[in-house]
């Protein structure tokens, strides 16, 4: 895919959580530091049925803009939901579980991006 197509889902996934209001959406490009995927989207919400809506709003945004979710983790525990689209992957968290993993700080590396950058 295109580094536009990309960034026009990262767009898609980040809006898609703002409309299920998660709350402290980062998204990480990490592109230049490991050849895992391009974007991490980490976000947390405040209960199990949160949690559930974000997973699927976002599996939905994403498929309308051409992705395919290659993989998904923790529909059961529901405190750390991963879903794995190839160039983007999602991370939401419950808040114990995000203070506990820390995602930011582990991929300190990457380049945040800026919020204004994902609206409009």
């Amino acid at each position: 895919m295109s580094t536009e197509t990309i960034f026009n889902g990262v767009k898609a996934a980040y809006k898609a959580l703002d409309d299920k209001l998660a709350e402290d959406i980062n998204v990480l490009d990490i592109h230049e530091v490991s050849v895992l995927s391009d974007y991490f989207l980490i976000a947390s919400g405040n209960n199990p049925n949160q949690l559930k809506a974000m997973a699927d709003s976002v599996e939905e945004a994403l498929y309308k803009s051409g992705f395919r979710l290659n993989h998904s983790e923790g529909f059961q525990t529901k405190t750390w939901i991963l879903l794995d689209f190839g160039d983007i992957v999602v991370h939401l968290f419950n808040k114990e579980e995000r203070d506990f993993y820390n995602i930011e700080r582990i991929w300190g590396d990457a380049k945040f991006i800026q919020k204004e950058s994902l609206l409009g």
